[in-house]
């Protein structure tokens, strides 16, 4: 059996971000593995050492993915696939999944798992996008994965401490919100090691970019209004003084 895992990036959480029109400054911003694809690896990995399976990780040619790939193989995949779509935008979710539908088609997984969303990608289309370019089954949202029989047994969590367990038929997409155990550590020893280890291979696909249904104009960042007003006292005080300040701004009539 054949995971691949659909990799992305995101800017470094630790990088302050400079605008720059309708986009952020890119040229001093170190771009790094979107964290919820890194759920969707540590769970392949899982199912790999539970069942033997195969990992390959793929991402589609940018900045910074190269060192992405590295930190997968140094977690456990077996292989590690650039995606060269030529001048493609790889945030653009559509068009991102139709280059890595394209190379998916010739690797040929048996189970493709990728995050439920990026910084670029917040309403979690990537894996619906990737699947129905793909004509596969698919779930998003999910908590955990587990192939049984050639099914994969997806875990969904609900309100209310509520959970589903779907049935997906192989090949399927799932989209990622957590592993069923934390992402593992890597020690720089073990990433020098994969550096030199990791084999990189290259798949060249040729994907017209979609028209994109929304344009983003221009970035700002929010203005800062006033702060918040801090409440002293015990409890009853506390309840006066906040149940004033909802009368004085309307929610409370009485």
């Amino acid at each position: 059996m054949n995971i691949a895992v659909a990799l992305r990036l995101m800017p470094n959480p630790g990088d302050e971000l400079e605008l720059d029109g309708a986009d952020i400054d890119r040229g001093y911003v170190e771009m790094v593995m979107n964290e919820f694809d890194e759920q969707a690896l540590e769970e392949a990995v899982l199912i790999k050492e539970a069942t033997g399976a195969t990992v390959t990780a793929v991402g589609l040619r940018s900045e910074g993915i190269e060192q992405a790939l590295r930190v997968a193989y140094a977690r456990g995949a077996d292989r590690v696939v650039i995606v060269d779509a030529g001048e493609l935008d790889p945030y653009d979710s559509r068009t991102a999944s139709l280059a890595f539908a394209q190379a998916l088609g010739e690797l040929k997984p048996d189970l493709v798992l990728t995050g439920v969303q990026t910084p670029t990608d917040l309403f979690g289309q990537g894996a619906p996008y990737l699947a129905a370019a793909l004509d596969w089954p698919q779930a998003n949202v999910v908590a955990g994965v587990e192939v049984i029989d050639g099914t994969a047994h997806v875990t969904q969590e609900y309100a209310g401490g509520r959970r589903a367990v779907l049935g997906l038929e192989l090949p399927a997409v799932v989209g990622v919100q957590s592993a069923s155990s934390p992402p593992r550590y890597v020690s720089m020893a073990r990433l020098r090691q994969a550096m030199t280890e990791a084999s990189t291979e290259t798949l060249v696909v040729d994907v017209a970019a979609s028209p994109r249904a929304l344009k983003i104009e221009s970035l700002a960042r929010p203005e800062q209004t006033a702060g918040a007003k801090m409440l002293e006292g015990d409890p009853e005080q506390l309840a006066t003084q906040l149940a004033a300040l909802l009368r004085e701004q309307g929610a409370l009539v009485s």
